[in-house]
């Protein structure tokens, strides 16, 4: 049985663009939090791949991680993740060829196969309706992977990505990813903050076809977990409001910015709203640091996860910083 003193910790961000902010405050707040993160001995720094949402500014990821590394020293810095079938697999070949190449063994690259984002922009990405689905998956990655490889003779080569290969990580919130990664030898990472039920069924699927390979000798689990950590209960709870109304106006089809503390207590929520929130939250990790020690302590011996990346969505930065600060005393 595992506990938390015994994983790693990272953090995964999603630039949160603020209410009442712009996305250019967003990402300084990034690069901000990655030091901090970096100063407080978190392991790995991941951004994310999301498009048209007014409240995320992370979508141009590799451009990203390329200012995120460079303003750090140490933090191994990554993609949580790059969707794949957005992407013609040279491209993103190419890319993290050359994040490796210019911050050599502190690249991750972490593969998805959702969009992303709702089906109209996922078209506009893709350039074809034809292109939306995600079976083709296993064959972009392999063509993908190949890329990395120095192969005589290829007609097509990503220059920057021979010599230069990071880490290669799947990712997932359902069995399919865990069931590839588990055949393939590769570290998985299960979106637990927003799969939770899930997240048991996909870890078995993903120990169950585990085949060793040159990259892992056996399983590697990382959880994605939704934290907010305040000096009190209440603080903690007024903190992570703004996060649920945000995926309430999300699933209703209206994407907001990310409100403030007043908004989300102002809202008009009805019984159904309330209901669904409750539902959302049930799985986040909200609390005083002995309520977020129970909680992550629980999901690790739950689980056996090897890592938690946790990322927290909260309005006003330095109380974003502050949750991250007291999670790490946690596993000090």
């Amino acid at each position: 049985m595992t506990s938390l003193p015994d994983v790693r910790l990272s953090v995964l961000d999603l630039s949160p663009v603020e209410s009442g902010s712009d996305a250019g405050a967003a990402l300084r707040n990034t690069i901000d939090l990655a030091r901090n993160a970096e100063r407080l001995g978190y392991h790995r720094y991941w951004v994310a791949e999301h498009h048209n949402m007014p409240g995320i500014a992370s979508s141009a990821t590799a451009v990203l991680i390329g200012h995120v590394a460079t303003a750090t020293e140490k933090i191994r810095v990554g993609s949580g993740g790059i969707m794949l079938p957005n992407h013609a697999p040279i491209i993103v070949a190419e890319q993290f060829g050359m994040l490796e190449a210019f911050h050599p063994g502190r690249i991750d690259l972490g593969i998805g196969r959702a969009p992303g984002t709702d089906q109209r922009t996922a078209i506009a990405l893709r350039g074809s309706g034809a292109a939306l689905s995600a079976d083709a998956f296993p064959q972009q990655l392999t063509e993908l992977m190949a890329y990395f490889e120095p192969e005589e003779g290829r007609a097509v080569r990503a220059v920057p990505a021979e010599g230069n290969k990071p880490p290669f990580w799947l990712l997932g919130s359902s069995g399919f990813s865990a069931q590839l990664a588990g055949m393939l030898g590769l570290p998985f990472a299960f979106a637990h903050h927003f799969s939770a039920e899930n997240t048991e069924p996909a870890l078995q699927l993903y120990r169950d076809s585990f085949r060793p390979s040159a990259v892992l000798d056996e399983p590697y689990v990382m959880l994605g977990a939704s934290v907010v950590c305040a000096e009190t209960d209440e603080k903690a709870r007024w903190l992570a409001a703004p996060s649920a109304l945000s995926f309430l106006s999300l699933r209703r089809g209206r994407p907001i910015p990310l409100p403030t503390p007043q908004e989300a207590a102002d809202y008009p929520y009805t019984e159904i709203d309330e209901a669904f929130i409750a539902e959302r939250m049930s799985s986040n990790i909200v609390g005083s640091p002995e309520t977020v020690h129970k909680g992550l302590d629980r999901l690790v011996s739950d689980t056996g996860a090897d890592e938690v990346m946790v990322t927290t969505m909260v309005h006003g930065h330095a109380d974003r910083v502050r949750s991250y600060e007291l999670v790490a005393e946690l596993a000090g």
